[in-house]
């Protein structure tokens, strides 16, 4: 039998699900991104009139500067009208010479003309303004809200329209690059044919042609509709508006349902040309669509987002400090532990894909920063962001033998058999199961020297002598056997064989099942490991040892056995 669900008794029947777009023709699904759009910031409005303590005039410009630095070049920085504080900061901005020649401010206003005429005396000086125009055009909040019926709400548009114009020609004279954009807000309610027609009220006023583009910026105030509808609003508009070639079409998606992010590029493949957003998605309820996943998942396609985010860490701690809200550490791209693998076989494969990307890269001859990237589980190269592979793999109790070995690897140069990792990860789990949480490097290598590198086992090589015979390879070995220094001799084809002949002395058996030695440092004085695993009295174990002379590490190694085996036994 399949289990069956039940019903939730929560009221759903209150909700009506939202009208499709009769497209059937529509293109946008067969559409790829191979571009990045143009990039509006809203961090310094829309962003900012959602935080729970609005940041202050230092803040704002250390946000503003962080934006520049990335290379955003349109950057809506305030609402002048609604406070003195957002008017204040955006004349800062303009006499204090702070805004790069290539970039151009936007700022926001409501279609009335009081508050129209106090948003462009507040750009006086620039090089580069936007007027951003807003009124709402859905049913609901025309009927509600406002109380206008759809021509009321046109006029509304059309009129503040001229406002813009009218104000724009008495107080910023010849402005070497003025420009504007119209909102029916809550777009995505509105109906289509009347988004369109307000549409084109506003451009038979603004007129757009060569060189006098009008922005139409069509936002999801709250996203009610799936990703794909919204794509289909846009993809209807784009064909549908006259004079296209002048329009930029711009999108700006909110996050209610959690699909801000498909939105934002199904609107792009519909027809879009640019993007409205934030920085890690900041903005009213759960948000504004986040710039930084948008850039992110185009860099991860090989298109570049034409913004940089090569220290990520630094933009994240950044918009902390200017927002005072945290990034969640599983945010997409900048969280903490987003590039972290726990799962042992997460890290296993992590692991040996970093080892194979390597390989690939020396057989390519190329260095690793120039190969293409392909790694399990991890999109991206999180160097590309400013992030080092230790954060890459942490160990908890979910941690296996990749993430172990991995760790010893890349801290002490260890490359560990495969059985010995696992053995090793069993070691580990004991460890993480009685103390909990995670575990750092410092303490994996505690539990690594505890287990096999301790000369406070039961026996312990103090000092041995070689020579080569008709009858093979002898040695002669300084043992300490529990407490007891003890001189022993053995034969064998090498030093190896000729210790565990010599072990017989001592009442121990020792059979070599595997033998793995490597160099762990280059030089005169480099040191080298070895890794035996062995039969000893009918206890297969391994034992692991460290030492500048090889053969000294491999007979430490022998008694490293040999002590596990004598612990395993009790």
């Amino acid at each position: 039998m399949v289990p069956q669900q039940q019903t939730s008794g929560m009221p759903f029947q209150r909700y009506a699900p939202f009208k499709p777009v009769d497209l059937p023709d529509r293109t946008w699904p067969a559409k790829t991104i191979d571009a990045a759009p143009r990039w509006l910031s809203t961090d310094l409005r829309d962003g900012n009139q959602a935080l729970i303590e609005p940041m202050d005039a230092d803040r704002k410009r250390e946000m503003f500067d962080l934006l520049v630095r990335m290379g955003y070049k349109e950057i809506e920085v305030g609402f002048p009208s609604a406070s003195q504080t957002d008017f204040d900061f955006v004349r800062s901005l303009i006499e204090e010479g702070r805004i790069p020649d290539d970039v151009q401010i936007s700022v926001l206003t409501q279609a009335r003309e009081d508050l129209i005429e106090r948003t462009v005396q507040s750009l006086v000086g620039a090089e580069r303004a936007t007027v951003h125009l807003y009124n709402a055009t859905a049913p609901l909040f025309r009927r509600v809200v406002f109380k206008v019926d759809r021509e009321a709400c046109k006029a509304i548009a059309v009129e503040g329209t001229r406002h813009v114009m009218r104000f724009a020609e008495q107080y910023l004279g010849d402005t070497a690059h003025f420009g504007y954009e119209y909102s029916p807000e809550i777009f995505i309610d509105t109906e289509l044919d009347f988004a369109l027609e307000v549409c084109e009220a506003v451009m038979d006023v603004w007129n757009p042609g060569p060189g006098r583009e009008i922005i139409l910026n069509l936002p999801a105030t709250v996203e009610r509709a799936t990703p794909n509808v919204y794509a289909d609003q846009i993809e209807w508009m784009s064909r549908n508006l006259t004079r296209r070639e002048h329009v930029c079409l711009s999108v700006h998606p909110h996050n209610d349902r959690g699909t801000g992010i498909a939105s934002a590029e199904l609107g792009v493949m519909a027809g879009a040309d640019r993007v409205e957003g934030c920085l890690f998605g900041h903005g009213e309820r759960t948000g504004n669509v986040d710039l930084v996943t948008l850039g992110m998942n185009l860099y991860s396609q090989g298109v570049d987002p034409m913004i940089d985010f090569s220290d990520i860490d630094e933009i994240r701690r950044t918009v902390e400090h200017c927002t005072q809200l945290p990034v969640a550490p599983r945010h997409p791209y900048g969280g903490d532990l987003v590039y972290t693998a726990f799962s042992g076989s997460h890290q296993d494969a992590i692991k040996k894909g970093l080892n194979a990307l390597e390989d690939d890269a020396e057989a390519a001859g190329v260095p690793v920063s120039e190969h293409p990237w392909s790694v399990p589980y991890l999109p991206i190269d999180p160097k590309d962001v400013g992030r080092d592979y230790e954060a890459v793999i942490r160990v908890n109790s979910q941690s296996g033998k990749g993430g172990v070995s991995y760790i010893l690897q890349r801290d002490h140069a260890l490359d560990l058999p495969r059985r010995l990792q696992i053995e090793f990860s069993h070691e580990v789990q004991k460890h993480t199961d009685a103390e909990g949480g995670e575990f750092g490097g410092e303490r994996i290598w505690e539990i690594f020297s505890e287990a096999y590198l301790s000369e406070d086992g039961p026996v312990g090589i103090l000092a041995h002598r070689s020579t080569n015979t008709e009858e093979g390879y002898r040695i002669s070995a300084d043992v300490r056997v529990e407490g007891e220094i003890r001189e022993i001799t053995g034969t064998g084809q090498g030093p190896l064989s000729a210790f565990c002949d010599a072990l017989t002395g001592v009442d121990v058996k020792f059979r070599v099942v595997d033998y793995k030695e490597h160099a762990l440092s280059e030089g005169t004085d480099a040191r080298a490991a070895a890794y035996v695993e062995a039969d000893v009295d009918g206890v297969t174990v391994w034992g692991v040892g460290m030492h500048h002379n090889i053969t000294t590490a491999s007979l430490r190694a022998v008694c490293s056995a040999v002590n596990r085996a004598r612990a395993a036994q009790g």
